[in-house]
């Protein structure tokens, strides 16, 4: 893969060395007025017994892994490692949906997110290359699991800062509370958010650069095309204090229309890998919601991304590389963990296995070594219930005696992979199933107790529809409708 879009492969991964995952401001603080939660509308969608499940078991991941003292989350597990400041986001919104399907007291919750945000509120931010947790108001994408300090030498992340601060956002919203807890959860939120410094990432203005390390300064590329950065622009066009101008999403916007295009009969914006199509909708109910690229093509972010999921599963079923298991209802390529990097002979053909990388198939390239991630047909729930819960229930029924655990599904499994005489980087072979990874990684789990509670009962978003914060930066990006048009 060459040119331009090899870049998407490490969007997951900012940093080049963490595609192969290695083993302060004076800022005001505020309390940000939201929407009181009465006026939130809220639905019940009915899921099978399996599904509830899994979404416990995933949920389990961010609470019993998860350091109490200092609220980070492991980035994989049991594999020793650092943490992931995303999947820290994801377990901040977890938290809520633990508390309101009664797996944790919301005392429990809020004691966990105020350890979190205490945490980032006095970690050490400053140029130095080592001892610190971020600078500018960002976070670096890798940190010590105890100490929270920079691991080796990743890189200051645009998009895991994002992330992040979802869960910040959420928490500043849903804990709404009197109890003095709340309230300190609310403005220690508030101030997190108001001390990122957008604008300082806009090496090559008005994009948004995806990182900055002390050794080398600006990652030489920006946010541009489709991917899961649409919430990086919203939260820099949103900030009371470090906003980025208009002119940052028009140019974002801008370089949607090499990527436009029909994938396995699905016209739509592409990004090959499905957490580019998931990420941002963790937080931000793009349902009936236009910006002026979208009203253009006269659709919304939501049904771009169950096209995305369909085009996928088409995919799946026409199986062009002859990869074993794929069908209706076994699909989803998307980044996550793999058996090895070597070409090995499959049915005839030289075949490239890799390890860590982003999976997919769009109009930019197709990545696909025959391993599939049950994240990406899970956390796609919102968008096709019916095809992603059957492929949950495909999926356990034919591997799970393999691939469903503690926590869940693990990351990956590839059943075309029984090369018995290889040496695995992740994982191991079972007999009659291929290879499994052996690991749980944060960053896929949360969006499947997130996207699964979304379909369920609307909850991310109703909390987030009601930040002025996320309002604000639609509002700038230019969006209308849907909820939007309701009431201030």
């Amino acid at each position: 893969m060459k040119g331009p879009h090899a870049l998407h492969v490490a969007i997951a991964c900012v940093a080049l060395a963490a595609c192969q995952r290695p083993a302060a401001t004076n800022a005001p603080v505020h309390d940000a007025t939201v929407a009181p939660a009465a006026t939130v509308a809220r639905v019940d969608n009915a899921v099978p017994p399996l599904v509830d499940d899994l979404q416990h078991r995933t949920f389990n991941y961010f609470w019993e892994r998860t350091n109490a003292k200092n609220g980070l989350v492991p980035d994989r597990w049991p594999t020793p490692s650092f943490s992931s400041i995303a999947a820290v986001g994801f377990g901040l919104t977890a938290y809520g949906v633990g508390a309101e399907r009664g797996w944790i007291t919301r005392d429990q919750a809020i004691d966990r997110t105020l350890a979190t945000l205490r945490f980032f509120d006095t970690a050490p931010q400053g140029p130095a290359a080592r001892g610190m947790t971020g600078y500018k108001g960002f976070y670096y994408h890798f940190i010590d699991m105890d100490h929270g300090a920079r691991f080796e030498t990743t890189e200051l992340s645009t998009v895991d800062t994002t992330l992040l601060m979802g869960g910040v956002l959420f928490a500043q919203t849903y804990y709404d509370g009197k109890d003095p807890r709340e309230a300190e959860i609310r403005a220690l939120a508030d101030k997190l958010y108001r001390n990122v410094e957008w604008p300082w990432a806009q090496a090559r203005k008005p994009w948004i650069s995806m990182g900055w390390s002390p050794e080398h300064g600006f990652i030489a590329y920006d946010w541009k095309g489709y991917n899961e950065a649409i919430l990086v622009y919203v939260l820099a066009l949103g900030s009371p204090t470090h906003p980025v101008d208009k002119d940052a999403y028009e140019a974002w916007t801008s370089t949607y229309d090499k990527t436009w295009g029909s994938v396995q009969g699905q016209e739509h914006l592409s990004f090959p890998p499905l957490f580019g199509h998931q990420y941002s909708h963790v937080w931000i109910d793009f349902r009936g919601i236009t910006d002026a690229y979208m009203r253009k093509r006269g659709i919304d972010y939501f049904e771009n991304s169950r096209r995305a999921a369909l085009s996928q599963q088409a995919y799946a079923v026409a199986n062009p590389a002859g990869w074993e298991g794929y069908g209706k209802d076994v699909w989803g390529l998307t980044a996550s963990d793999g058996p090895i990097d070597a070409t090995i002979p499959f049915k005839g053909k030289p075949r490239l296995f890799q390890t860590y990388t982003a999976r997919g198939t769009g109009t930019e390239y197709t990545i696909d070594d025959g391993t599939i991630a049950p994240t990406a047909a899970a956390a796609s729930m919102p968008f096709v219930p019916a095809q992603s819960i059957a492929a949950i229930q495909a999926m356990h029924d034919r591997y799970g005696k393999a691939i469903y655990a503690q926590y869940g599904f693990l990351d990956s499994f590839n059943p075309s992979f029984t090369f018995t005489d290889a040496k695995l980087h992740h994982g191991k072979l079972v007999p009659g199933i291929g290879w499994v990874d052996g690991d749980y990684l944060g960053i896929d789990q949360g969006p499947i107790v997130l996207m699964i509670e979304n379909h369920r009962s609307d909850f991310v978003w109703s909390v987030m529809r009601r930040n002025p914060y996320i309002r604000k930066g639609l509002e700038r990006a230019g969006f209308t409708g849907g909820w939007l048009d309701g009431a201030k």
